[in-house]
Formats: C-alpha cells, structure tokens, sequence
C-alpha cells in the first residue's frame, strides 16, 4: 500500500534536522503560517531581551547605553550578523534605515561611482513598485535616465552608456529567482555596477555577495530575517568601492568624527559611510536579538529543505487540487525557485480570505495570485501537505459560496 501524503509529510518532519528550530518561535499550533515572506515569526527569545532593552537599557542607564549597551555600534555590528547570511565578508554590511531608503543611497552612490558618459540606470521592469520609484527618483537627481529591462534581457541592454542596474534577486509576485551571477557578470564586462535588492532571498537561499561580484546590495530584514515589523533594512557596499562610496544622505552619523560637530562633512572609512542620522535602537535591537536563530545555521541546508517544502507543496496541489483551478506561477526548476509558490486563482481575494479564516495564512497579489511563503527554519512538511488540503476544500466550495 502506497503511503499517502499526510504519512509523507510525517516522514519528512521526522528526518528534518532543521525542525528542531521550530520550537525558537511563538507559533500556535492551529495555525501554517505561510506568510513569512511577507512577515517573519516572532523569535520567542525576543520580548525578553526588549524587556530587558526597554527597563534596564532605556529605564535604568538611559543616555549611558549608547557606550555601556553597545547602541553606537549596533549598525555595523548588526550587519556583520547578517553578512554570512548573505556570503559578504565582516564589514560591508551597515544596518538602518527602511530599504526604500537603501535602495536610493545605493542607486545614487553607483550613477556616481560609474562616472564619464553613462547616462542610463537599468531597472528590473518587473520590480516591487517602491524600487522603480526611487529609482526615478535617483535618475532626476544624478541626470541619468531609467531603462525598463526584464531581468532575463539585463545582459544583452548593457552597454556603453550603462551606468548601473537595479534588480530583484527574486520576484516578489511570482517568487522567480534570478540569475544573480550571470546578470552581475554581464554588467560587469559592458563596466557597469550591479546593485541588488535582496528583500525575497536573504535568509531563504544562498546569495553570494563577495563570490559573485556584486557592487551594491540592499535588503529588509522583516520577511526570512524574522527581525519585526519594520524592522530596520540594510545596505551592503562591496570593500573595493568603500573609498569611493558617495552617499546622497550624508548624515552625522556616517561623519569620520559625529561628535565634532563640524560643519563641513568628512565621510566616515567603511561601510559606515551608509549610515546616516540616529539609529532606530528599539527595533535595532530586536532585530539582533532575533538573528540568534540563526547560530549554527547554514543557508546551504535552508535553501534545501525550502526546495524540498516547495517541490512537496506542488505536489500535494497537484494531487488535490481539481485540474484547472489554480496554476503555479512559480518556476518549476530549482535554480530559478526562491522560497515561495504562487498560484493563479479565479476569485483570489475570496479564496485566500477564506483560508485565513480556517487557519491557512498566506497572502494575496491582486488580482489573481495567492502567495505561500515557505520559511524553513519554522515551516514544516505537514504545514505543506495541510495548507494543500484546506486549499483543496475551499475551491471545492465553487466561487458563489466563497464570494457569499
């Protein structure tokens, strides 16, 4: 007798060696929560160490934490933490700031690091919309002009007026990951910057910043990093262009010596050259406090067990879903996979409300794809196989009684 899919799923769960790091978060057992591309799980370590931030660092030694509890430091120190996540060596990584933000102090410093005659910046036509509009943005201020490219055309719209490109590891809607060594070589080889944004693929799949290249990065740390709501975001400059990194956003905290108070600027050694005004403490630090989770991880075993889940997941569609009614939009190839699978559906808004409401928390990208986001480090096989039944039920229902 063939084993079914619950008995699979139980299987795998039971020979997972990351499935042990489940039980590092607040999770509730009538819940899969598939929505941690949107918003990682709290860390049930965390509420602890804010308390002791809020009563003993803020309540007790107040001024004196910025020295005594490390609160000066945190945005280097924090992105350090993050940088063998990502593949990036100690001290190119700086925390803070929204990645809106990063976004823009990174597409201004690589127009201005090209120089001479490049006028063009190319941006990944299928971006989350907030990169193209910064990016325009950008382009006003350095007198460059934007180039709509699709991802997979990168190599070949390159050329010599080519300042820069700004592209999405992983799509945000439909969870294709990019070809991020071959796109950073091309530009390389036609002299423009590769700038990166990491936001759906750090903490789900090896990255290789330093390995492959990569001139400029930039990434939320709220989605795989687990790190809050709001969580501060990062920036990422390559050692090579450090020197020369000229920030839009000089603020005084990237200042060689904040505390001179001098009115001309000397930009700071180092990736703390992206920092800018006061660090977001409070959020700083539950973001480190959640990065624990990460000892002793390595992104080599997420990346394989998020393809596992994924592969699963279609297949329990597949075999529960009545031909027809959903299409993953998702690529079936690993190697152009990140950690989520998004399907077309008729009447999504209504399907994806009605799995939250039995417990099956995804999200929706109007106006025809639910999105499940597959977060190894909490997310198991038979979340996997449950999300695919109650899927199944729900569009059983037919549209009128889920539009009802």
């Amino acid at each position: 007798m063939s084993e079914t899919y619950g008995e699979k799923a139980a299987r795998l769960d039971a020979i997972d060696e990351l499935g042990k790091h489940r039980e590092k978060f607040a999770l509730d057992a009538g819940t899969v929560y598939l929505d941690g591309n949107s918003l990682g799980a709290l860390p049930a370590h965390v509420p602890a160490r804010m308390a002791d931030v809020i009563t003993r660092e803020w309540g007790e030694l107040r001024i004196r934490s910025w020295g005594e509890s490390g609160w000066w430091t945190a945005p280097e120190r924090i992105g350090d933490r993050i940088a063998p996540i990502v593949g990036a060596a100690p001290g190119q990584i700086v925390v803070g700031d929204s990645t809106s933000v990063n976004v823009f102090k990174a597409v201004v410093a690589a127009a201005r690091l090209s120089g001479g005659d490049r006028d063009e910046i190319l941006v990944d036509a299928t971006t989350f919309p907030t990169d193209g509009y910064i990016a325009e943005s950008a382009a006003r201020m350095t007198g460059h002009r934007i180039v709509p490219v699709e991802p997979a055309g990168m190599a070949d719209a390159a050329g010599p007026r080519t300042a820069a490109a700004l592209v999405n590891h992983v799509d945000y809607r439909s969870g294709r990951r990019h070809d991020l060594p071959g796109i950073t070589a091309a530009l390389h080889a036609a002299g423009a910057l590769a700038v990166w944004d990491l936001c759906h693929s750090a903490g789900a799949l090896p990255v290789g910043l330093d390995e492959h290249g990569v001139d400029l990065a930039v990434g939320c740390t709220y989605k795989y990093l687990n790190g809050g709501p709001g969580s501060p975001a990062y920036l990422y400059v390559a050692e090579r262009h450090q020197e020369a990194f000229d920030s839009p956003l000089p603020g005084w905290n990237s200042h060689t010596d904040p505390f001179a108070m001098t009115p001309g600027y000397e930009a700071a050694a180092g990736a703390v050259r992206g920092r800018v005004g006061t660090p977001d403490i409070l959020s700083m630090l539950a973001l480190e406090a959640a990065l624990d989770v990460w000892d002793g991880v390595a992104i080599e075993d997420v990346r394989a067990k998020s393809l596992a889940l994924t592969d699963f997941f279609l297949e329990c569609v597949r075999a529960y879903v009545p031909e027809g009614r959903v299409r993953s939009v998702t690529p079936g190839t690993h190697a152009e996979r990140g950690s989520q699978v998004a399907l077309s559906c008729e009447n999504a808004p209504a399907v994806m409300a009605e799995l939250i409401r039995r417990g099956v928390v995804g999200d929706l990208r109007r106006p025809d794809v639910l999105r499940f986001g597959f977060t190894p480090l909490y997310v198991g096989f038979a979340d996997a196989e449950r999300a695919a039944r109650v899927l199944s039920e729900v569009l059983a229902e037919g549209p009128a009684d889920l539009a009802s």
